[in-house]
């Protein structure tokens, strides 16, 4: 059972244009009472890049990098290859506060 705001490894293949690839880290930023659906919303992470509104910067994993918003995705739960771990409160709260922002322009 996946919960909102677990790393999960994602196979992101195949893609197109600018989207982000390869297998990465990505954080499920739909609600948990979403996840009865074969799908979930996931958000990649990325140690490289700069900084930007739409992403949030995360140390996970001893690793500084960013939570990348603005390329958040619906993926089928089949892509979901192994649990990393969960990123902490305050920086699931710092996504929540920028997805807010995103989206009520």
């Amino acid at each position: 059972m996946v919960k909102r705001f677990d790393v999960h490894l994602v196979q992101l293949e195949p893609t197109r244009g600018s989207e982000i690839r390869k297998t990465r880290p990505c954080i499920i930023i739909s609600p948990d009472e979403m996840h009865g659906l074969r799908t979930v919303i996931i958000a990649p992470m990325t140690t490289k890049g700069r900084t930007y509104p739409s992403r949030v910067p995360v140390k996970f994993q001893g690793e500084n990098g960013f939570i990348v918003l603005d390329q958040i995705r619906t993926v089928d739960q089949e892509r979901l290859v192994k649990k990393l771990g969960r990123i902490s409160d305050p920086t699931g709260a710092a996504v929540l506060s920028v997805l807010q922002e995103m989206f009520s322009l």
